[in-house]
Order: C-alpha cells, then sequence, then structure tokens
C-alpha cells in the first residue's frame, strides 16, 4: 500500500524541524516497511501549533484535499507520533472523514492501521489527543510562571529588543547551566548614548507643555532618526519616515525608562475562531492587563533614564488629557459599515494604505459617500518632501463601476488570462499553493513577535520563538524553491477552469452587497494605487494570489 506521511513541529517544541521531521518520518516507516507498505508522499507542518485543526495546518489541510481527489498518490496516511497529529477532538472529527474516502491510517501506539469499528482504537487515540492537549497546557502554565518569578526577583534582561533609548550589554555566561555552556550570555539593559538624550528631552518637552505633535515635528525638524529608523535592521516592516505620533506617547506611558521593568501588561487568551462551528479550533489573542496586574521588581533593574517624579507628572497629562477627551461629544461611529476596498486602496506618494471613512450628506437621510484618503500625515510628523503630498479622497461611487468593467474585461478569456500568469509555461508545484500560505502566516508571526518586542513586553521565550520563526521561514522558501523545480507542474487548462469559476461571480456584481464586493475582491488579489496629484487610478488583479499560487498580476489604469 502506498502511503501519506504526515509530521507536525512547532515554536513550543523547542525543537530542530529538520531533526523533527528526521524522526519522526523514521518511525512512521519502522512501522509501515516491514509490513510491506511504502511511504510516496510527505506533508510536514513546520511553526504550526498541535491545537489548530488539519485545515488550518497548510500541510494538514493539503493532505485533506488530496484524499478527496481521485487522482490521490496515496491510500492511506500514516504519523510519526499522534500527538504531534491530534489534538484534542480532532481525532474524532478527522478519522471519519479518512474512513468515508476509504483512506486507512496508521499510528505506531497502535501498532499499525486504525480499525474504524473498534472501540479499543478510539479511546486510544482520543486519549492520545487528551494527553496532547494536556502536555500543551502543561508547557504553557511552566513557562508564564517561570516568566512570572523570573520578571519579579532578577535584574537581568529576559530576552526581546531593548525599548528606544536602552541597549543590551553582556553580563556575564547564562544562570542556567545548560544555556552556559552552550555558549548563552546574560544581559541587562544600559541606557544608549546616542538615544537616552532623545527619551529626556521627550519627557522634558512634555511635561513643559508641549504637545506630542510638536514635539515630533520637532524632532522631524532636527533630523532625529525615530525608533524605526535608527535601527532599520529589524523594523524593515515599519514605516521609517518621520516620527509617529503614537511612538512618542508609547515612549510617555513607558514605565521601563524610570529604571523598573515591567513585565506582563499583556496576556495571551484563546477564543473560539466560529462559536457555530467548534471544529474550526480556536485562534490567540491578546489583551491589556489592568495596571495593578503588572509585574514590578521592588527594585531598580537598570539605570534610569528619568526619574520617577518626572514619568509621575507626564503620565498625569497624559491622563488629564484623556479625561478631556472623555468629557467631549462623542463622534457619531461607522461601526458595522462594511468598506468594500478596505485595505486595498494605496497613495503612490508615500505607499500607504488609505483610509475609508464615510461622509454622510447634509440632507440627513442617511445617504452620503465613501472616501479613501491617504492619512498619514495625521498620524506622524513628516519629513519636508512628504509634508505638502496630496490628500485628495478617492471616490468609491466613481471607482467601483470602472473596477468592475475592468474585471469584466479581464475575465472574458480565461484561457488567455491563465497562460497569462503562468506565462505560457504550465512548470508551477501544486504543493506551492499551501506553501506560499504558509510562509505568509510566518511572516506575519514573525511580525506580530516583532510587534510585540517593540511594544516593551520581552521575554526569553518571545526571542527564542522570534530566532525559530526567521529560520522557519528560510526552510520554507527552500522547500518552495525544491517544489517549484521543473517538472512539477500544475495543469493550465485547470487553471482557466478555476478563473473561469471565479470570473462567473462578476456577473452579480450589480446586485452585490459591500460584504460581497469585498470577499470577491479578496479573492481576485484586487489592489487600487491612486495618485492623487494626477487624479490617476491604476488597478493590479491576481486572481489566485490569496492561495499563494502565482505571483504575476494584471494591470491598467485610468
Amino acid at each position: 500500500m502506498d502511503l501519506a506521511f504526515l509530521g507536525r513541529v512547532s515554536t513550543e517544541d523547542a525543537q530542530d524541524p529538520t531533526t523533527s521531521r528526521m524522526w519522526q518520518l523514521k518511525r512512521a516507516r519502522d512501522l509501515v516497511e516491514p509490513m510491506g507498505h511504502r511511504i510516496v508522499a510527505e506533508f510536514f507542518d513546520v511553526g504550526q501549533s498541535r491545537s489548530l485543526p488539519w485545515k488550518r495546518r497548510p500541510e494538514a489541510n493539503a493532505l485533506l484535499e488530496e484524499i478527496k481527489r481521485g487522482t490521490r498518490r496515496f491510500d492511506g496516511v500514516v504519523v510519526g507520533e499522534p500527538q504531534r497529529a491530534f489534538y484534542g477532538h480532532q481525532f474524532a472529527m478527522t478519522f471519519p472523514v479518512l474512513t468515508h474516502y476509504k483512506c486507512a491510517l496508521f499510528v505506531p501506539e497502535v501498532g499499525g492501521q486504525v480499525d474504524p469499528d473498534s472501540e479499543a482504537h478510539e479511546i486510544m487515540m482520543g486519549l492520545f489527543g487528551g494527553m496532547s492537549k494536556s502536555e500543551r497546557s502543561r508547557i504553557k502554565k511552566r513557562t508564564a510562571s517561570s516568566m512570572r518569578e523570573l520578571a519579579a526577583h532578577t535584574d537581568r534582561h529576559l530576552g526581546g529588543r531593548p525599548p528606544y533609548g536602552y541597549r543590551s550589554i553582556d553580563v556575564g555566561p547564562h544562570p542556567n547551566p545548560a544555556k552556559a555552556a552552550a555558549g548563552q550570555r546574560a544581559h541587562k539593559l544600559s541606557p544608549d548614548p546616542v538615544t537616552a538624550p532623545v527619551i529626556e528631552r521627550i519627557f522634558a518637552e512634555f511635561i513643559a507643555g508641549k504637545a506630542v505633535r510638536a514635539i515630533t515635528a520637532g524632532l522631524v525638524a532636527d533630523d532625529v532618526p525615530s525608533p524605526s529608523a535608527y535601527d532599520p535592521a529589524r523594523n524593515s516592516h515599519r514605516d521609517q519616515r518621520g516620527w509617529a505620533h503614537q511612538t512618542v506617547r508609547a515612549i510617555l506611558l513607558n514605565p521601563t525608562y524610570t529604571g523598573y521593568r515591567v513585565w506582563g501588561k499583556q496576556e495571551k487568551f484563546e477564543q473560539l475562531m466560529n462559536v457555530e462551528d467548534v471544529a474550526a479550533g480556536e485562534v490567540t489573542r491578546m489583551r491589556w492587563r489592568g495596571t495593578d496586574q503588572w509585574i514590578r521588581p521592588d527594585s531598580q533593574t537598570h539605570p534610569a533614564i528619568v526619574d520617577i517624579a518626572t514619568y509621575e507628572k507626564a503620565l498625569a497629562r497624559i491622563n488629564a488629557q484623556r479625561r478631556g477627551a472623555n468629557q467631549r461629544s462623542p463622534k457619531t461611529s461607522s461601526t458595522g459599515r462594511v468598506y468594500p476596498l478596505a485595505g486595498r486602496c494605496f497613495c503612490t506618494t508615500c505607499e500607504s494604505r488609505l483610509s475609508a471613512r464615510f461622509y454622510a450628506s447634509k440632507k440627513k437621510d442617511g445617504t452620503g459617500r465613501v472616501l479613501y484618503r491617504c492619512d498619514v500625515g495625521s498620524k506622524r510628523a513628516l519629513p519636508t518632501n512628504l509634508a505638502e503630498h496630496p490628500v485628495a479622497g478617492l471616490n468609491q461611487n466613481r471607482v467601483l463601476p470602472v473596477l468592475d468593467s475592468f474585471l469584466f474585461e479581464l475575465f472574458d478569456e480565461p484561457a488567455a488570462l491563465a497562460a497569462t500568469m503562468t506565462g505560457g509555461n504550465p512548470g508551477s508545484s501544486q504543493r506551492a499553493v499551501a506553501q506560499h500560505k504558509q510562509i505568509a502566516e510566518t511572516k506575519k508571526e514573525i511580525e506580530n513577535l516583532v510587534r510585540i518586542l517593540a511594544g516593551g513586553l520581552t521575554s526569553e521565550a518571545i526571542t527564542t520563538a522570534l530566532v525559530a520563526k526567521e529560520a522557519e521561514l528560510k526552510t520554507l522558501q527552500r522547500q518552495l524553491d525544491d517544489l517549484q523545480a521543473p517538472g512539477e507542474s500544475i495543469d493550465v487548462k485547470q487553471l482557466a477552469e478555476d478563473l473561469q469559476s471565479v470570473g462567473g461571480s462578476l456577473n452579480v456584481l450589480g446586485r452585490a452587497t459591500d460584504e460581497e464586493r469585498r470577499d470577491l475582491y479578496e479573492a481576485l488579489g484586487v489592489r487600487v494605487d491612486f495618485n492623487a496629484a494626477a487624479s490617476e487610478v491604476v488597478f493590479s488583479v491576481n486572481p489566485l494570489i490569496t492561495t499563494g499560487r502565482y505571483d504575476k498580476s494584471v494591470r491598467r489604469g485610468t
């Protein structure tokens, strides 16, 4: 019997993905090869938590999709370790699908093939799912408890990038003997001679009565690099032009500058992705803790840049401003309004995303217009070359008809569009679909970790996770290069059929709601570039970009 191997490794396992794959694959082969079976396909998820259901793991989902096809390459699935494949009730949700498509499942702990009619096998697999869930929960609790104690009773830097104004200095071997033997060092925060004076300036000007906008304008006028511009290597995802007003406000609110490390400002929690579909699993969110729950040592952990009195004066002024803002008349909320092109419009002058806003008409009958505007100037103080760039709004009522006309014309001949997207060459891997998606998700996770570190929430666990994610990204990109090698191809005819199916949705655009338009534009990979100075709009469409299958788009200006 030809089998597919399914494995998984995540950052929470603290294992090398290559090593983990090797031992899981060996365990699977040791089980099935003596029985006369062979492994002909591999599906190995890297950096995916066991808590995610199969449909949300790129490789596991690719396996499920191939199982449904009559042209699949295998007749069964073998896992190296059940705890890697199944979590909680995932076996009960997944095994019936395998059984329906007559796909066998082999597990080492069962000693061979799982029998769908065996109560013992069902109980055993359910037990392994429960063990997997308890193991993850135990790791989370131990890590959180350890970090709380370290934050409360040590003065060393617990990992992550130092806050702007500080740098990390070596203070000797790591206190953990095993880590010290591996060459890891302990670090502490020390004021950065270049950026610490900027912190002092910001606090001094603020408590002297200057507004945040005036402070940012002064910093830009004096050519003081912002935090992202000062360290561009670790801030490639951030806008490095000028100073954001929110950056200065975050500095004023950060108690780290008083010499006391504060840990645990935020906490993770998990909630159901869809309360109507428990099988979809949970998603991890972040929320702010109350200040009374922050962990702050009794003594200073590093040299202070500003004294406590100065910090408290700045904090009192910010709180007073907040109270004043709360007493003003609240603005009319547009919560619940859907903007079809939200997140898809960009300013060609500064490359920022345009913000959508509804402007009600004076008739007070609920009518109005939607404009997409570049508001980068309202969020940050910009250099002189960008301070006066045009901010005219893009009227949704005018752009949608032109966009729809472009889409109709584009999808009129799906076969020609398919040939254009593949360059007339069908050389693109089907497995690259899942690979592209996994790369995109990994990049987002890296951005989230960097954002957490930039916000002052530092820990060794977060730093380790970031390093692992960056290594994982390199591995995924190498794997993608291998998948796209000559010989692994996708049928252009099948692509044309997919495009024809997508194009069929355009026939109902005239009756589509804003929600339906938003979903369709997302599926088509629509991008709108707006040149306010020339009143010019350029549309870009990449019909299958959301699946990661292709990286070629079709453009037209108007």
